[in-house]
């Protein structure tokens, strides 16, 4: 429940116990979080305070938000292992919104950009990539 009494910023409580009720189950990928009314009576929050719980889970890659529909649980998708061999440099940024929408991800998810000497940077999503280095032999 939130503790109004608290230090912590009520809406960083609601995106707490929403984040809690994911990683649990209770919510589950693709299903639609409670609206905003009623996420405002059940927690006696206002409007601004419940947009911005959602707006930190949003930016956590965690929901998803629909415009006049709602917020949903974000889909896990299937994570891919990506190999780093030979010379290599990689670096992790937030993407372009051009970038987001090419490989499918939301606001506040970044990405790694795999780079390799007269190569074109591989940019590859950070909450669904796994990165392994080859050990080279000297």
């Amino acid at each position: 429940m939130i503790d109004f009494g608290s230090d912590r910023p009520v809406h960083r409580q609601l995106a707490d116990i929403i984040r809690a009720d994911i990683a649990a189950g209770r919510l589950k990928p693709g299903q639609a979080l409670p609206s905003e009314t009623r996420l405002m009576q059940q927690y006696e929050l206002g409007r601004v305070a419940v947009r911005q719980a959602l707006g930190v889970l949003r930016s956590e890659g965690l929901i998803v938000t629909v415009k006049r529909e709602g917020s949903y649980v974000r889909p896990q998708l299937p994570v891919e292992r990506v190999v780093v061999d030979g010379p290599a440099e990689v670096t992790a940024r937030m993407p372009s919104p051009e970038e987001r929408k090419e490989l499918d991800i939301p606001e506040g998810v970044p990405v790694f950009v795999v780079s390799k000497p007269k190569k074109r940077g591989r940019i590859l999503p950070a909450d669904r990539t796994i990165l392994v280095w080859l050990r080279m032999e000297s």
